[in-house]
């Protein structure tokens, strides 16, 4: 697919590489003024604590506000992610096998609910990602993703799905199932609704 502009037409390969490469670009900002903040806060305490700096009290309070700074930044989801950068998941060596099927009728497929960063490789493939945060997937307004088919709960990019989604095993998340085994779903799950409106931790 190509988009003209001025007369001349460019590959729409070409702009997804322009954003990678813009968004790794501010990603390496923030991470640049994140440990500035942090060596800030940190003097900024110990100087109004102590009045004397010392290196190993200094990494201390370092650790404690970087903490801080972390919850904040990642509450005003500030940062770019990526991940799984460089591994070809059509070539993982495991994937994780679960039953869904039984399980659909109680877990609402929840997985397909769940937040995570693509990939270069899914993006390069089309997989929608949230435009507001890169490269996050894309969810709908009832908190799936966007490439759920609604009526079957299947997944309409199952060939091409991402490598975490390969890789999830919800067995031993309590946060779906309280009991995997016996089945026993978390009863928390639904509490804001039909469809789970969960996190899942990316390559942080």
């Amino acid at each position: 697919m190509t988009i003209k502009t001025n007369g001349h037409q460019i590959e729409t390969g070409e702009i997804l590489e322009g954003f990678l490469y813009s968004y790794r670009q501010l990603d390496t900002n923030a991470v640049k003024v994140y440990e500035a903040s942090a060596d800030l806060y940190s003097l900024i305490d110990l100087l109004v604590a102590k009045g004397i700096i010392k290196a190993d009290e200094l990494d201390l309070h370092k650790r404690e506000v970087k903490k801080r700074l972390s919850d904040s930044f990642k509450e005003s989801g500030i940062g770019v992610k990526v991940q799984n950068a460089g591994i070809d998941k059509y070539s993982l060596p495991e994937e994780a096998k679960i039953d869904c099927e039984k399980r659909q009728h109680l877990c609402r497929s929840a997985c397909c609910a769940l937040a995570y960063a693509l990939s270069p490789q899914d993006i390069r493939e089309g997989i929608r990602w949230c435009l507001g945060k890169p490269f996050m997937n894309v969810r709908a307004d009832d908190g799936y993703c966007i490439h759920l088919q609604r009526e079957t709960l299947r997944c309409t990019i199952y060939e091409s799905r991402p490598a975490v989604c390969r890789q999830y095993d919800c067995h031993k998340d309590t946060r779906i199932w309280l009991d995997f085994d016996k089945m026993i779903i978390n009863p928390d799950l639904f509490k804001e609704g039909n469809s789970p409106h969960i996190e899942t931790k990316s390559d942080e």
